[in-house]
């Protein structure tokens, strides 16, 4: 699927719902949970069967990136299913670091 930087999508097997912060143009096989993401306000969001939890699932305020960083993702609602372009999870991006204040 190609996506666009503003646009929201949700898990089609769990309550898991983001939003679009960075991505490349390209196509990428953004998935929830196994499954294959789609538009939030589409039918298909959240109607799937379910998903078994596997690892931590999503957190709500957090970024998940990719390990290129190529595509960075807002989660806006938590869900048991983790995310991953096709089979290669995505992770938190860790915060920046501040300048220090001397």
């Amino acid at each position: 699927m190609k996506v666009a930087v503003g646009q929201r999508l949700a898990s089609t097997v769990c309550d898991t719902e983001v939003i679009v912060l960075k991505t490349t143009g390209a196509e990428v096989a953004l998935r929830c949970g196994g499954a294959a993401m789609t538009d939030a306000g589409g039918d298909a969001a959240h109607a799937g069967p379910g998903v078994t939890p596997d690892g931590d699932g999503t957190l709500v305020g957090k970024r998940y990136v990719d390990p290129g960083q190529s595509v960075e993702l807002l989660c806006t609602k938590p869900g048991a299913g983790a995310l991953s372009i096709g089979d290669e999870p995505l992770v938190i991006k860790a915060a920046n670091a501040l300048p220090s204040s001397d």
